[in-house]
């Protein structure tokens, strides 16, 4: 069963604080755009702690029965997207 909106950001707001994740900021973007009900801004200070924090991300999301998460900039991890549906996590690198 996929997690819950809110258990889902939860998870996610978790997980970037485990890693040291900077300047985390949550969007409530509910009633604004039917994309998505949050959007999650995150800097990690090089490519590996943010390439660590996307790989931790998509572990526990797989793990919480979310499925069918999509990932963009793994390849280079200046930014990276995640896209869990109703949260979306945007990873960059200043």
């Amino acid at each position: 069963m996929p997690l819950a909106t809110a258990k889902l950001l939860k998870l996610v707001e978790a997980s970037l604080d485990d890693d040291k994740a900077e300047d985390v900021v949550v969007i409530d973007l509910a009633g604004k755009t039917e994309i998505a009900d949050f959007m999650v801004i995150a800097n990690g200070g090089s490519r590996r702690q943010v390439n660590a924090m996307a790989d931790h991300l998509q572990q526990k999301m797989k793990k919480g029965g979310l499925k069918g998460v999509a990932t963009e900039g793994i390849a280079n991890c200046d930014w990276v997207l995640i896209d869990a549906g109703d949260v979306i996590i945007h990873l960059f690198r200043p």
